[in-house]
């Protein structure tokens, strides 16, 4: 779902009234507001990661500290202080958003009446411009009460642009966007509450991935990869002098496995193999470098573009290439200065071969070929 339809907006109104009515119905639990103390610092903050550990699978999510620096400063210290451990997502509206963090359903007897009412009125409103898409975490809060947000927060499953400017948004999912999705489907009554809670195991902080190789000298980036596929290995050498940031690219996919168990789907004969679309990978789901995968801007060069040679796929726009390479099967002067050469095949060409020669409809292999790994030789 890619908008905020009425179903969505009429779910979200009825839920604004059970939880008014249940605050209103239930005193202040003062046992379950965050503790106090003392402020993260924005470059601190900047630097970590929340890890939701669920009985689903894992999500982590990053930081906003410019933009929210009170949320994301509570959020932070509630997580080392194992304050969420323990706790559930507890309503969900399919494919729309999961929320979750209310202390109350650490104790599985708290009743459904009151899930969903801890933990507020801790934290006054940051409303700011982080638009509420695909991932991004925001602070729960109390329907037409001002400053009622705190230790709540909902993950949003698809984009809600309704919700912009309306809440406190401190964060983005940075992997586990099908743990997020997974959620949103599981069984909910009328209400949007959760047959039987998700739980969440723990909430730690840890330092931010590193991606690897974005810091790589050139000298660091002359290296070999080594591909096995289904049909053999072959062996490229990485060109950093020619495509410095084409070399960097693939060798940070590499080196995080993205590569890894995605296929070559186009052969042409005579022409070009080519691989490395996320879309082919198996099973079908997202991958953790996926948040380093950006679009290149073009490295050309006089190279000529002949048998083993190892170049960038890309659309009709020149700055389009991100992920898909094609390996060469012979002299193709055509693409000459259009397409970016970042390496070479220097082993394997009895697998180029073999590939080239695959059944195939057309230029789609009709048996996967698959790209079982792809590692960085010592």
């Amino acid at each position: 779902m890619k908008r905020f339809d009425r179903a969505l907006m009429a779910a979200l109104a009825t839920f604004a009234m059970l939880t008014t009515f249940a605050l209103a119905q239930t005193p202040p639990r003062k046992k379950n507001a965050p503790p106090p103390g003392a402020p993260i610092s924005a470059a601190e903050a900047a630097s970590v990661e929340a890890v939701i550990k669920t009985e689903l699978g894992e999500i982590r999510f990053e930081f906003f500290p410019e933009k929210a620096p009170d949320h994301v400063s509570s959020f932070i210290r509630l997580a080392r202080e194992g304050f969420y451990d323990g706790s559930a997502f507890h309503r969900v509206i399919s494919r729309g958003i999961i929320q979750g963090g209310d202390p109350l359903l650490k104790n599985p007897k708290t009743p459904r009446s009151l899930w969903g009412t801890g933990g507020l009125n801790q934290l006054k409103d940051e409303p700011n411009d982080i638009s509420h898409a695909i991932g991004t975490v925001s602070s729960v809060q109390i329907p037409n009460r001002p400053n009622s947000s705190g230790a709540q927060f909902f993950i949003c499953a698809s984009d809600q642009p309704a919700l912009n400017g309306q809440y406190s948004a401190f964060g983005m999912v940075t992997e586990g966007l099908d743990v997020v999705e997974a959620i949103s489907l599981v069984p909910a009554d009328e209400k949007q509450m959760t047959v039987e809670p998700i739980k969440i195991l723990t909430i730690k902080i840890e330092p931010k991935k590193e991606e690897p190789f974005v810091n790589a000298t050139i000298d660091q980036m002359r290296r070999e990869v080594l591909m096995r596929t289904t049909m053999g290995d072959m062996t490229i050498a990485v060109d950093p002098d020619v495509a410095p940031e084409h070399a960097r690219n693939f060798l940070k996919l590499v080196a995080s496995g993205w590569y890894d168990h995605t296929a070559f789907h186009r052969i042409v004969p005579g022409f070009v193999i080519q691989g490395g679309f996320s879309s082919t990978r198996s099973p079908k789901k997202g991958h953790p470098a996926d948040r380093w995968v950006h679009n290149l801007k073009p490295e050309f060069s006089p190279r000529p573009h002949i048998r083993g040679t190892l170049s960038m796929a890309r659309a009709s726009d020149p700055n389009s290439a991100d992920t898909s390479f094609f390996v060469v099967l012979g002299p193709t002067p055509y693409l000459d200065g259009k397409y970016t050469i970042f390496g070479k095949l220097v082993d394997g060409f009895e697998t180029l071969d073999k590939i080239a020669a695959a059944p195939r409809n057309g230029e789609a292999p009709i048996n996967r070929i698959e790209i079982i790994e792809a590692t960085i030789k010592p």
